[in-house]
């Protein structure tokens, strides 16, 4: 996969695709980054890429003779751009299982109060993080080539990544290390007996528990199966017994 990013900052992505797993998918050649500077595309002597709003207004404003053809010159028939903005589709794992199997994205970083609107006239996605703002798309687009990377073959392993929190629409089940017993508390036992069958089915349980307690939402309108349905009954029975 090859992921072109324009920013008006790419000196903040150096350490980014400098470390890591990031760097090491890089280096095997599981992706390719080009990090390009669309104020070069600037033909005043200041390099200006905004100007202010029209009928006024706070901020300035992002310059459609700017980035448009910033956006052409660096596109191919075959390269998906994406404009990182609060206005876009809010960023799912979906979202970045679709993403992973494009074959050239380029992710447009904003700045300022915004873009001219007829820039989203040349992009084929509008993505947001999340119901904030931040001062430019540079963090975000960051968090989206890491959760598109990480699921490119051979980049991490695969088991790595499948029992992800939201890879199956539940939060991730609770994870343990050595010591076995620390300040008092024992790793499960069930963790420490090599039931197959019995881990997995803990490991699904308790999925069901973390989600029902901090992230409900997630389980509207889930089409549960039967073992699932068994588990939020044994769940609802031990709840009903601490009361």
């Amino acid at each position: 996969m090859k992921i072109k990013i324009l920013t008006l900052f790419p000196n903040m992505f150096n350490e980014f695709i400098g470390e890591s797993i990031i760097k090491r998918a890089k280096d095997k050649g599981i992706v390719e980054f080009e990090i390009i500077d669309f104020r070069l595309w600037s033909n005043d002597k200041h390099h200006h890429v905004d100007d202010t709003p029209c009928s006024g207004g706070a901020g300035m404003v992002l310059r459609p003779d700017i980035l448009i053809p910033a956006i052409k010159d660096n596109s191919c028939s075959n390269t998906y751009k994406i404009l990182m903005t609060p206005q876009g589709r809010l960023y799912k794992q979906n979202i970045a299982e679709e993403l992973s199997k494009k074959d050239e994205i380029m992710i447009i970083c904003g700045h300022y109060e915004g873009f001219d609107e007829r820039i989203r006239d040349y992009v084929d996605d509008e993505i947001s993080i999340g119901d904030y703002v931040l001062t430019g798309g540079e963090l975000a687009s960051m968090v989206l080539s890491d959760s598109i990377i990480r699921l490119l073959n051979d980049a991490i392993k695969k088991e790595s990544h499948e029992d992800d929190s939201f890879q199956n629409g539940l939060l991730e089940y609770p994870q343990y290390t050595r010591p076995i017993e620390y300040d008092g508390k024992v790793v499960p036992s069930v963790l420490l007996n090599g039931n197959h069958k019995d881990i997995r089915r803990w490991r699904l349980k308790e999925s069901l528990r973390k989600t029902l307690k901090r992230r409900p939402d997630l389980l509207t309108n889930r089409k549960y199966t039967k073992e699932e349905l068994e588990l939020l009954d044994e769940i609802k029975e031990e709840e009903d017994g601490e009361k």
